[in-house]
């Protein structure tokens, strides 16, 4: 008895559907870690020289990953079918950090992440010629009104923009191509081969840097918090990995918009500030929009 095609057709909709909401809530889960991540370095800045966080990022996610997963344990770790695109990828994830964080020692911090959220606008224009995968007007407009939402908490001034703008430019253009080519990457080798050569580049690129910056940390707590804040770094890169396996990058990229609701959350916690009613509706927005968004996935059929 031969399956009905139009069965089939319904449960590989079905299946594409469950596919892209996993990737979405892999999305979500990722940048709350990078929120974490934020929220240590901007501790540790205190306390250091911006130059080595980034290292101690790199390199405690290096080696936290080693013990899990390493060339001895797994041979076929680094092997890969893309050698150059892995390299260029890692490469353009450290450069949208040093770029990150250089724009934070000029600018105000609602100019820079204005500038640093247009990420999906640009991710959404590279996805259609570069991989083909192309959105429809009702994601075009969740991705405005999402953004509108974090022009909202960040209200950037009507003034001049600093020369150091273009840093924040420079870091969302390179997380931009990193996110298209992760995407790339997915197809034809494994998320802990990528994500063994994100580290692993980033660690070996900061070491010349390191001898011209450290400082030796007063206290055990900052010795910590250098050891293992990288961990989330991995961990969220990790899912980021395997959310572009199942979902295309035009379809998870708005949802980067929710690391702006666990940034306040981890503000007001840690450094305690407060939230105020702009913060507050901007939230709301961005929180309308990913809903939104879900909405789409879970009724429109292989769209």
């Amino acid at each position: 008895m031969e399956a009905d095609p139009h069965q089939l057709a319904d449960l590989e909709a079905r299946k594409l559907r469950r596919h892209r909401l996993i990737g979405i809530a892999l999305m979500c889960g990722a940048v709350a870690s990078f929120a974490i991540l934020d929220a240590t370095a901007k501790y540790l800045n205190g306390h250091m020289d911006t130059m080595q966080v980034v290292w101690a990022r790199y390199v405690s996610a290096f080696v936290l990953t080693l013990i899990i997963s390493n060339p001895i344990s797994s041979p076929g770790l680094m092997r890969t079918g893309r050698p150059v695109l892995q390299l260029a990828r890692s490469a353009l994830l450290l450069g949208s950090t040093l770029f990150n964080f250089l724009a934070f020692r000029y600018l105000q911090l609602d100019q820079a992440l204005s500038i640093l959220f247009s990420t999906p606008f640009m991710v959404a224009i590279l996805a259609g010629p570069f991989l083909g995968e192309w959105i429809g007007w009702r994601r075009w407009l969740a991705i405005l009104v999402g953004f509108a939402g974090v022009l909202l908490v960040t209200r950037p001034g009507a003034g001049g923009v600093h020369w150091a703008a273009l840093y924040s430019v420079a870091s969302a253009v390179c997380y931009s191509v990193y996110i298209i080519a992760t995407r790339v990457l997915s197809r034809t080798d494994s998320t802990e081969t990528t994500l063994f050569y994100s580290n692993l580049v980033g660690a070996v690129a900061m070491m010349p840097v390191l001898p011209f910056v450290w400082s030796t940390p007063d206290n055990w707590f900052l010795i910590f918090l250098m050891a293992v804040f990288g961990a989330f770094g991995s961990f969220g890169h990790y899912l980021l990995i395997a959310g572009h396996r199942l979902a295309p990058a035009s379809i998870l990229a708005p949802f980067m918009y929710t690391q702006l609701v666990w940034a306040v959350l981890l503000g007001y916690l840690i450094f305690s500030d407060v939230p105020n009613n702009w913060t507050l509706a901007g939230a709301a927005v961005v929180i309308a929009s990913g809903l939104y968004l879900l909405y789409r996935e879970r009724v429109v059929k292989g769209r």
